[in-house]
């Protein structure tokens, strides 16, 4: 699915609201509740605009923390029509003392984002540069790239296979999967699974959910960059798949397999050609 980039031209806090709703019931000073809003407006490279709007809730009941995440983004053209609009959220909930997920844009935060935001690169492997193999196999799936298998420096727990995706004249990373057969464990029940929690703390940006049938996520890591996470029920092989993708390299695969098959007409017309004089002298 094509995404086109964005450049950010404004980022706007439309509320920041800070409220206690006191004592509960059970007398305890601890319990309380805040709130907060935020948007954020992107004029798109066609001049198109994205305006998301994000509340969160935070409730200390007892012992017991629940934060709630709800994102609304509403995709307009030049004129301001409406042309799609999309909803996610989540929560989750934890013991007091626990951090949680911090704030993306907190102001305590934002330098340890903005360190671990580098979008350059997934499982240690970047995106455009030039990967050396002499396994390289097509894809029925995806003709425009090559694939190979490779071993991350740090593996993931619980994940089998990996592969890379290169275009097929320059080789240059495209595409990154990691695949596990089985389902990975989210790490504890009460919580959302913790390689969203990752990948979150990883890029800097939040998780948004992309599919209603099934618990797959997708993130927005800037330049052209995405990558996603489905945690249950990717594909016949495997159960768990998470993958990264550049779309400017995945341009480029293309405009490279269309040379190629540019090539291979260019070479069959050249070979009947040599054939047809070849039987014309015969005859």
């Amino acid at each position: 699915m094509k995404i086109r980039n964005a450049v950010m031209v404004s980022i706007g806090f439309a509320a920041a609201g800070f409220a206690l709703a006191g004592m509960a019931k059970s007398g305890s000073p601890d319990d309380s509740t805040s709130k907060n809003a935020a948007t954020t407006v992107v004029t798109n490279d066609n001049g198109c605009i994205s305006r998301t709007f994000t509340e969160s809730t935070v409730r200390t009941n007892g012992n017991m923390v629940t934060e709630h995440r709800r994102e609304t983004r509403t995709n307009m053209d030049m004129d301001g029509n409406v042309l799609e609009t999309s909803t996610s959220e989540y929560a989750q909930s934890y013991p007091v003392g626990d951090l949680g997920v911090r704030p993306l844009s907190s102001a305590d935060g934002s330098a340890a984002v903005q360190e671990r935001g580098d979008n350059s690169s997934f499982l240690g492997l970047k995106f455009g540069e030039v990967y050396t193999s002499t396994n390289f196999v097509k894809d029925v799936s995806e003709p425009e790239f090559l694939r190979v298998k490779f071993t991350p420096a740090k593996p993931l727990d619980g994940f089998d296979d990996y592969y890379v995706y290169v275009t097929p004249k320059s080789h240059k990373v495209a595409k990154v999967y990691a695949c596990a057969k089985n389902v990975i464990d989210p790490g504890a029940r009460w919580r959302r699974h913790y390689l969203l929690e990752a990948l979150e703390k990883r890029y800097g940006t939040w998780a948004r959910l992309c599919s209603y049938r099934r618990p797959c996520y997708s993130f927005d890591i800037g330049a052209g960059r995405y990558v996603t996470a489905c945690l249950d029920g990717a594909s016949a092989d495997y159960r768990t798949v998470v993958v990264a993708w550049d779309e400017t390299v995945g341009d480029l695969a293309q405009c490279e397999l269309e040379e190629i098959r540019e090539e291979a007409r260019r070479n069959a017309d050249e070979k009947r050609g040599r054939r047809v004089n070849a039987a014309a002298d015969a005859f």
